[in-house]
């Protein structure tokens, strides 16, 4: 079996041999992008790039990018879903199309890590009458020279085959891009087809016959005002292959927990537990992939908290306590061989306060499941409120309050209970998603003038920041909408009340005094020199662009901005409080 090491050494060396350069990987906490709280894809941070502006290492790029994707969270379990996965991601910036895309893919796949070929799928774009768009032709004839068969070529609508940050064409407003992809599947001829996804079992099909491991977009049309597509002078292709998946495809076993970067997990979980993994695969699952993403969260310094990232990192360690209570595992005495485990797998910097993080909310959780056990216990009254208010407070999961009431033999009307349970949740759900409308869309940031106008305050921010509390401020991180702009710096000084209304007669007067606003591309050994300050989490091509506000700011950043400090408009710190150890958030609007 291939090693995870062995691919992603295979996939470097084959992309750089055809003159790739490789782009760092960006952090999983993108940054100055409101519409996601994590990076979701590999080309989350190439989006200006693939809408024309050029790249500082040119037009053919590559990487593996670390990804963590929140929605999948419930769909762990069934052997393919993970929460954290690493994206394998190839770019051609106007460069080439789908003749050598294609082509080149299809020899990765075959020649360089030798998957066999009768176990290959491919699907491209039927067309879309209703818009005017063409089937894929090109994509099927290039196909057949490559030696696949006709009976091996699926073509689906724009549901499946197409790809537009909108999604399907009539989803796309004017101006917007897209085109058609094409998408690689294996096949494990060991699953049989369920008669129940359908009569015939095909690359789509969910019966988990197939699975995808690759997909190439040809960013290839504009709409136009008037609903028409027009092809676009300067295509692109945004090709992403689960490392994952292709692993498993390479184990030839759909299961993904079976691949070396989860093994190592299974085998611990399974010596603490004393279980076999094959009696209880969908707890091991979760406890595997969830307690991984937990460690990469916490290797960006976020904290379980109430909200957003934070509360997305609680309810990973809160569910994975769970499983592990189901399978009678002690959390706390096994929560640090499992760290282990995945810091082997990745080879990570053995970091204590990581192990901190993650135990201390472990520890928490364990006192909440012995408050709910006596709220329990004590109840007038077993009913879906009582049930909800303790999820809603307390965390305290409902499989376990049930579970702990059949074992007590307390009477109560589970499905009556349930089903308000299940109102109350959904009623819940349904506000915080009308609270949060557009901010979870993943991967495309908002462009707005407003937007542009806080992101350029940011670099004013971060520089007052400095000026103000000394040099030990960093960026932790940011998150900017069309409302207010947050940032995240690391201090040693804790700012004070008159300190923090410093910094913004500091910005404000650099909004007044007019400062143009300046980008160029340069080595970054000399944006170095030139003390461009920089996100300390991120790591940085040889080439990269730095923006200058006049003489008073410089720092990497890809943009956008406005041209002149004048159009930012008075800013106003209205909120700043104290997120962690040696950590402060500011809010400005």
């Amino acid at each position: 079996m291939m090693t995870h090491v062995q691919l992603r050494n295979l996939f470097i060396e084959f992309w750089e041999k055809r003159d790739h350069k490789e782009f760092p990987p960006i952090s999983l906490v993108p940054q100055n992008d409101p519409t996601t709280l994590f990076t979701g894809s590999g080309m989350q941070p190439l989006v200006p790039y693939l809408l024309g502006e050029p790249h500082p290492q040119g037009s053919k790029l590559y990487n593996i990018q670390p990804c963590f994707r929140s929605q999948d969270i419930e769909e762990v379990g069934d052997n393919r879903h993970t929460t954290f996965f690493e994206m394998m991601g190839n770019w051609s910036l106007g460069d080439y199309f789908k003749k050598e895309q294609l082509s080149w893919f299809w020899e990765f796949l075959t020649e360089e890590i030798k998957l066999p070929k009768e176990k290959l799928y491919v699907t491209v774009f039927a067309g879309d009458k209703k818009n005017n768009l063409p089937p894929d032709i090109e994509s099927i004839k290039i196909y057949k020279k490559l030696g696949i068969l006709e009976n091996k070529i699926f073509k689906y609508g724009p549901e499946k085959n197409w790809w537009s940050r909108a999604g399907a064409p009539d989803n796309m407003p004017a101006g917007e891009p897209g085109g058609p992809d094409s998408e690689v599947f294996y096949e494990f001829s060991q699953i049989k087809h369920d008669s129940k996804f359908g009569e015939k079992c095909h690359p789509n099909c969910e019966c988990g016959r197939f699975m995808e491991i690759g997909n190439s977009v040809f960013m290839q049309y504009k709409k136009e005002s008037d609903g028409t597509f027009l092809e676009l002078p300067k295509k692109n292709v945004d090709f992403g292959g689960g490392l994952e998946r292709i692993l498993a495809a390479l184990n030839d076993d759909p299961d993904m927990f079976k691949i070396d970067v989860f093994l190592p997990i299974i085998s611990t979980i399974e010596k603490e537990s004393g279980i076999k993994y094959s009696d209880n695969k969908k707890a091991m699952q979760i406890i595997a992939d969830h307690l991984k993403a937990s460690v990469f969260m916490a290797l960006e310094n976020i904290e379980p908290n109430n909200k957003d990232r934070e509360y997305v990192l609680r309810r990973l360690i809160r569910r994975s306590v769970v499983k592990m209570l189901e399978i009678k595992i002690n959390s706390t005495k096994s929560w640090p061989k499992i760290y282990q485990s995945i810091i082997n797998i990745y080879q990570l910097k053995n970091d204590i306060k990581i192990e901190t993080i993650i135990g201390k909310e472990i520890d928490s959780f364990i006192k909440t499941v012995d408050k709910g056990t006596k709220m329990l216990q004590t109840a007038q009254e077993i009913n879906g409120e009582l049930l909800f208010n303790l999820k809603q407070s307390y965390g305290f999961p409902i499989e376990i309050a049930i579970e702990l009431l059949d074992k007590w033999k307390i009477p109560f009307k589970k499905d009556v209970v349930l089903k308000e349970y299940k109102e109350k949740l959904t009623n819940h759900i349904n506000l915080s998603k009308k609270s949060s409308t557009g901010m979870f869309k993943g991967g495309l940031a908002d462009q707005s003038e407003q937007t542009i106008r806080y992101h350029t305050a940011t670099h004013l921010l971060h520089q007052a920041l400095f000026d103000t509390l000394g040099d030990s401020v960093r960026q932790e991180g940011s998150n900017i909408t069309g409302e207010r702009l947050r940032f995240d710096f690391y201090s040693i000084t804790k700012p004070t009340e008159e300190q923090i209304k410093q910094v913004e007669e500091i910005i404000n007067k650099k909004i007044q005094e007019k400062l143009p606003v300046q980008s160029k591309i340069v080595p970054k050994e000399e944006a170095i020199k030139l003390k461009a300050k920089s996100f300390f989490r991120e790591k940085y091509p040889e080439m990269v662009k730095i923006y200058s506000i006049g003489n008073y700011s410089k720092e990497f950043c890809g943009g956008p901005h406005v041209k002149n400090t004048s159009e930012i408009g008075e800013i106003e710190i209205f909120k700043h409080e104290k997120i962690g150890s040696n950590l402060y958030r500011i809010y400005a609007r």
